[in-house]
Order: structure tokens, then C-alpha cells, then sequence
């Protein structure tokens, strides 16, 4: 069985969310004997070996514009992988939606992970927004396996496209106890800081956290991990804030160093509001965090419904409120810490996530 997977920036390199995915994802399915074509951006590639841990390489060209990078890689790698010996293509990427007739030219068979609510998205105003609405309701018709990461995603798809889907969630990392030492270069210290992870866009509502904790009475200070890849107004208006209190560090690539700062953060402050099931708070999880979060039916299903973690409206004065209740009740913040790593169940591990994934390819291979 051949499998090509279509509308990450590609592999080994690990950027973000879909990135880690293909990494999980692929490498598993090779052990399983799976023969596992990825499509890689051209141009974030140096060295371009053809095959890197059993897995296939191709290098496809693309614009650097932000807005059109994802639709004309998406499209030329289809196109690629539909003249290609795969049996099964992958799709990781929305903006593909509207390609889904292509591999049927060949008859290959077609799945898509429309991750989450694109169309809804701030970055995405007018004609994009409506872009992504129109990709997410073609994928519907297009494709032959709809894949959802989350219950409330596949809720959403119900109502909107009348569309039912697959769940299948992400995966969380493994706990690896990390050593204060590697915070001191911040010159942080253990329960002193409040941590927020992710990229520096209007969605992920830094700007409302920071307002809120700015507006707060908190001696502690406020972690910023993440940034964005290209010259942005919004990011840069953010980061034009930091003083003694806040602190951004850009991306943080060295994992040993990223799972310190979730370990001996204080509390973890999420702020995402249209993703469905979100990396960066498996990995709030997965190191004990003691979790904040805006209040969405994302946040609450991988929280359950407030069993692993508290919730915030989304208000500067909520935000105030709740970072002053949760430094009078410190005992909370231990009880948190002690029993999050409890909601990462079956449906959160890359194992059972690559066996849900190689079921669905051999179904539609079988059909």
C-alpha cells in the first residue's frame, strides 16, 4: 500500500501542528509497511535527499506569498501524486478542498484532515474567508474520507455541509522530565511565570491575554513562546510590549527547553478559539500544566468540560479575575497539575491515531 501525503511544509522539518503530524503519522506507517510519499515545499528545503527514514521525498515549487503558498503547493503536488503509483492520497490542507476531483482522474482514492474552522479565522477577511468556506463544503463532495479532529469539528461539518466525518484526533507527546536549568536563560524560576504557546495571530488571542495580565495585580510574569514566519502589524504591535513582566522568547526549537517551560510554569493560558484538537495544549497536558482556557467547545472536550482545566470568557476582565482566584488558590493549581495528564486517553496517542489512520486506508482501498 502507498500512501501520499499532500499540504504540509513537508518532512523532517517540524514547524508546526501538521508538521508533527506527518512526522508521527509517517514514521509509524513505514513500521507497519506502508509506503509513505511526502510532499515538501521546495524552497524551505537546503539538502533535498529523495528518502529520510523509509520515507519518500518530493520537492514541490510553490510562491513565498502567505495567502496563495498552501493552494499552489497543494495543487501541483496533487497533480504529482495523482499521475504517481500511490494508492491513497492524503490531504492535510483546506485549501485543497476544491482539488479533490483530480486524483479521480486516475481513480486513486482521496482523504482529507480539514483541520479546523478556516473560514472564521481573522486572517482569513472577505474573499479569503469565503475561499475557505467554498474548499471546506467541495472537500465534502470531493473527497471520499472526510477526517475531523475533534468531536465538536465533526458537529460542525454536520451542520454547516451536512457532511458526517471520521474522528480523529492528534497526538500528544510523551512526558520527558526536564531540569529547571534549561528556564534559567530566561532567568525564570519554578511557579513564577504564566506561559502562552503558539503562533502571534489574532485567533490565538494573545493580545486579550496580555491586555488582561497587564490589567492584573500579578507579581509573576507572562511567557510568550511563538511568533510568526513573515512581517505582521499584529505581531509586532505585540512584541513592542515587552518589558520585565513580559517576556517573548520567538520560537523555541529545542523541545528539551519548550517542555521545561510547560513543566515549571505556574499556569498554561490558552487562548486558541477555532482549532479543534490543539498541539500545543496536548502539550499543556502532557507536562502537567495547570490549564487556562478560552472558553470554546474545542477547549472544553479536550478539557472535559473542566475536569482537567479551568475555563476563561473572552473579556480582559475575565482574564483578571481569573488569574487573581487562581493565585489565592494555589492548592486548585496543584490538584490541576496532578490529575491533567489523566484526560490524555487512547483517542490522544499517536499509536492508536496511526492504527485509526491505516483502517481508513485499507476501507477505501477494500471499497
Amino acid at each position: 500500500m502507498r500512501i501520499a501525503i499532500i499540504g504540509s511544509r513537508g518532512y523532517p522539518y517540524v514547524y508546526g501542528g501538521f508538521e508533527t503530524f506527518v512526522k508521527e503519522l509517517s514514521e509509524r506507517l513505514v513500521k507497519q509497511n506502508v509506503e509513505v510519499h511526502v510532499y515538501c515545499q521546495r524552497n524551505l528545503f537546503k539538502n533535498k535527499p529523495v528518502q529520510v527514514n523509509g520515507i519518500y521525498l518530493h520537492y514541490i515549487p510553490t510562491l513565498p506569498q502567505k495567502s496563495l503558498n498552501q493552494i499552489i503547493h497543494s495543487f501541483f503536488s496533487i497533480v504529482h501524486a495523482t499521475f504517481s503509483k500511490a494508492d491513497v492520497l492524503l490531504v492535510v490542507n483546506l485549501a485543497a478542498g476544491p482539488m479533490g476531483w483530480i486524483p479521480k482522474l486516475a481513480g486513486k482514492k482521496t482523504m482529507i484532515n480539514v483541520d479546523g474552522v478556516e473560514w472564521l479565522r481573522p486572517k482569513w477577511k472577505g474573499l479569503g474567508a469565503k475561499y475557505f468556506y467554498w474548499s471546506a463544503k467541495m472537500a465534502t463532495k470531493l473527497y471520499d474520507k472526510i477526517i475531523t479532529d475533534a468531536e465538536g469539528m465533526r458537529q460542525i461539518y454536520l451542520k454547516e455541509f451536512d457532511k458526517d466525518s471520521t474522528v480523529i484526533a492528534y497526538g500528544a507527546p510523551n512526558f520527558s522530565p526536564s531540569t529547571v536549568h534549561s528556564i534559567e536563560r530566561l532567568n525564570l524560576k519554578p511557579d513564577d511565570y504564566y506561559l502562552i504557546v503558539g503562533r502571534l495571530i489574532p485567533d490565538n488571542n494573545a493580545d486579550l491575554i496580555i491586555s488582561g495580565f497587564l490589567k492584573s495585580d500579578s507579581q509573576k510574569k507572562l511567557v510568550v513562546v511563538g511568533d510568526v514566519p513573515y512581517t505582521d502589524k499584529y505581531a509586532s504591535k505585540l512584541k513592542a510590549l515587552q518589558n520585565d513582566r513580559l517576556i517573548f522568547t520567538g520560537y523555541v526549537n529545542d523541545q528539551q527547553e519548550l517542555m521545561a517551560l510547560y513543566q515549571h510554569a505556574f499556569a498554561y493560558i490558552h487562548g486558541h478559539k477555532y482549532g479543534g484538537t490543539n498541539p500545543a495544549m496536548l502539550k499543556a497536558m502532557s507536562n502537567n500544566c495547570a490549564i487556562l482556557a478560552l472558553d470554546t467547545v474545542f477547549n472544553r472536550e479536550m478539557l472535559n468540560d473542566g475536569e482537567f482545566g479551568l475555563f476563561f470568557d473572552e473579556d480582559i476582565d475575565a482574564i483578571v479575575l481569573a488569574l487573581k482566584t487562581l493565585e489565592l488558590d494555589t492548592d486548585t493549581v496543584a490538584a490541576l497539575k496532578k490529575r491533567v495528564a489523566k484526560g490524555l486517553t487512547k483517542k490522544y496517542n499517536w499509536d492508536s491515531i496511526t492504527t485509526a489512520y491505516k483502517n481508513e486506508l485499507l476501507n477505501l482501498l477494500s471499497k
